[in-house]
């Protein structure tokens, strides 16, 4: 049985949280990427930013590209450890709503796993299906 460590991005590029908005948006031209994690110097994830993130908590609030990304990045994550199933990964993608998952192994980011990578691995066609049904789903109007 595969586990994320088969199927994982691991060569990740980070960001500080002293890097700046502009810093993230370069990055994520450059590697063709919808999200940063932001690392400090031991390589310890403090948050991640995505290009939602530097749209709307960035330029749509008229923060210029020299604005810090500790403004904008998302302190609250989930992780994954890379000995986690493909089915733990995918559950918890869809439990919290995420697409990308940090992968942290003693408290170390390693990896990212995306929805896109467990989609693409034909044991876990299913379960990438189950899970983006699930992030997907627009909560209930009451």
């Amino acid at each position: 049985m595969k586990v994320v460590r088969d199927i994982m991005t691991d060569e990740v590029s980070c960001c500080s949280p002293e890097d700046h908005l502009f810093d993230a948006a370069t990055l994520m031209k450059e590697k063709n990427v919808g999200a940063v994690p932001i690392c400090n110097s031991n390589h310890e994830l403090l948050g991640m930013v995505t290009d939602r993130d530097l749209v709307i908590r960035g330029y749509a609030e008229k923060k210029p590209g020299s604005t810090s990304i500790q403004e904008v990045m998302s302190e609250k994550l989930y992780h994954v450890s890379p000995d986690a199933s493909l089915q733990e990964a995918s559950d918890t993608m869809a439990e919290h709503k995420v697409r990308r998952l940090p992968v942290v192994d003693q408290g170390k980011l390693v990896g990212i796993l995306a929805l896109g990578d467990l989609s693409v691995e034909h044991m876990s066609d299913q379960a990438a299906g189950e899970a983006l049904e699930r992030i997907s789903e627009r909560p209930e109007l009451h």
